[in-house]
C-alpha cells in the first residue's frame, strides 16, 4: 500500500533539503567551489581534448596540452587587467581631488535652483567624499581577496579539471549505475542533450563576451576614453548580467571622465557607446552565437547572482549565471522538472522564432568542429 504524505509535509521536506544544501555549500566551500569551477571548464575543454585525441594524442597529454593552453590565456588576460587597475588605482587621489571640485559645482548649482544653504555645502562634500573612499578602500579589500582566493584555485582547479576529463568514462559509468537497462536509452540521450547545450552555452558566451569586449573598447578607444581596454573587457564579463550588468559598465567610466576631464559630453557619448552595444549584443550577438536555448529571465539571473555571492562570495556570483543555465538545461530536459525551466526562461525566448542564415552559420562555426556533436561524443 503506498503511503500519501501530505502536501505540507513535502514542502517541508523540501526546505530542509534547501537549507542542507546551502549548508552543505557554505561548510564545504574550499573544495565544492574549486571542482565547480573545474566542471566548467571541463565541459569547454572537453571537444577540444576529444578532438586531439582523434589526432592521436594519448589522453593525458591532450588534458594536459587542452589545460596549459587555458592557463596561457587566462594568465595574459589577468595580468594585462592587473597592470590596468594598479594604474587606475594610483590616480584614486586625483580623482578624488577631481571629483570635490565636481561636487561643488554641482552644489552651486543646487543652491541656485533648490535654494540648498552653502553651510551644508562643506559637510555634503566631505559626505560624498568619504563614501567615494569608502567604496574605493572596499573595492581594493575585494580585489585583494579576490586575487587571493584566484591563486587558490589556479593550484586546485587545473587537478580538478584534470581527474574529471581523464576519468569521465568511469564517471560516466557510474551515473549508468543508477539507470535501469529499459532507461538507459532515454537517458543516454538526455544526458547527450545537456552536454550538447551546455557545451554550447558556455562557448558562446565566451565569444559573446570577447566580441562586445573589442566592440567597448574599440568605442571607448575612439572617444579617447583612458583605460579603455580595462573599461570595456571589465563591462564586457558584466553583460552575463541582463540589463543590470551594462547599468553598471557603462556608470565606470563614465564617471571616470567626469573626475579627470569633467567633460559631460564625452560622458554622456560613452553611455551612448555601451547602450549601442548592448543593443547589437541583445539583437543580434547573443541570439546568434548562443541561442535560445538557455536564455535566463533577468530576475532569476539577479536573484541566482545574489544567492551565489552570499553563499560564495565574489567567486559565486561569478559562476552563478553558469550554474543557472546548467540547471535550466537539465530542468528541461525531465518533464517533471520542465515548469522549473519554463519559470527560468526569458519571456521573449518563448515566443517561436524562425532562424535565420547568420544563426545557422554560427551554429555550424561554433558545434560544427567537433563541438557539441550529439551521437559521436557520447562515448
Amino acid at each position: 500500500m503506498e503511503i500519501k504524505l501530505p502536501k505540507y509535509f513535502k514542502f517541508t521536506i523540501i526546505l530542509l533539503a534547501l537549507a542542507l544544501l546551502i549548508l552543505g555549500l557554505q561548510t564545504f566551500k574550499p573544495i565544492l567551489m574549486p571542482l565547480a569551477f573545474a566542471l566548467l571548464f571541463s565541459l569547454l575543454l572537453l571537444p577540444i581534448n576529444r578532438d586531439m585525441e582523434r589526432w592521436g594524442l594519448p589522453r593525458p597529454l591532450a588534458i594536459l596540452l587542452s589545460i596549459v593552453l587555458v592557463i596561457v590565456v587566462l594568465s595574459l588576460v589577468i595580468w594585462f587587467l592587473s597592470m590596468q587597475l594598479i594604474s587606475l588605482t594610483s590616480e584614486l587621489d586625483t580623482v578624488g581631488q577631481n571629483l570635490e571640485a565636481l561636487l561643488a559645482n554641482v552644489q552651486d548649482f543646487l543652491y541656485t535652483h533648490f535654494e540648498i544653504p552653502p553651510s551644508n555645502r562643506n559637510q555634503i562634500i566631505r559626505n560624498a567624499i568619504g563614501s567615494i573612499q569608502d567604496i574605493s578602500t572596499t573595492f581594493l579589500g575585494s580585489t585583494i581577496s579576490v586575487t587571493t582566493g584566484a591563486l587558490t584555485l589556479v593550484t586546485i582547479v587545473p587537478i580538478f579539471v584534470f581527474c574529471l576529463l581523464y576519468y569521465r568514462d568511469h564517471l560516466e559509468q557510474f551515473i549508468f549505475k543508477f539507470t535501469t537497462k529499459d532507461h538507459r536509452g532515454d537517458f543516454t540521450r538526455a544526458m547527450s542533450n545537456i552536454q550538447h547545450v551546455v557545451q554550447s552555452y558556455i562557448s558562446g558566451l565566451m565569444i559573446v563576451i570577447v566580441v562586445v569586449a573589442l566592440l567597448n573598447s574599440a568605442g571607448l578607444l575612439i572617444v579617447g576614453v583612458k583605460y579603455a581596454i580595462f573599461f570595456g573587457v571589465f563591462a564586457s564579463i558584466l553583460t552575463i548580467i541582463p540589463y543590470i550588468g551594462i547599468l553598471i559598465g557603462a556608470s565606470l567610466p563614465a564617471v571616470f571622465i567626469l573626475a579627470t576631464t569633467g567633460n559631460f559630453f564625452n560622458a554622456v557619448v560613452v553611455v551612448l557607446i555601451f547602450m549601442f552595444v548592448q543593443f547589437l549584443e541583445g539583437n543580434f550577438i547573443t541570439p546568434f552565437v548562443v541561442g535560445s536555448k538557455v536564455s535566463i529571465n533577468p530576475f532569476a539571473a539577479i536573484i541566482a547572482l545574489l544567492i551565489g555571492g552570499e553563499i560564495w562570495g565574489a567567486a559565486g556570483m561569478i559562476i552563478s549565471i553558469p550554474v543557472i543555465a546548467m540547471l535550466k538545461v537539465i530542468f528541461d530536459a525531465y518533464p517533471p522538472t520542465r515548469p522549473f525551466g519554463y519559470l527560468l526562461a526569458d519571456i521573449d525566448d518563448l515566443k517561436p522564432k524562425k532562424p535565420g542564415r547568420i544563426k545557422n552559420w554560427f551554429d555550424e562555426i561554433v558545434n560544427g568542429l567537433g563541438r557539441g556533436k550529439k551521437d559521436d561524443d557520447i562515448t
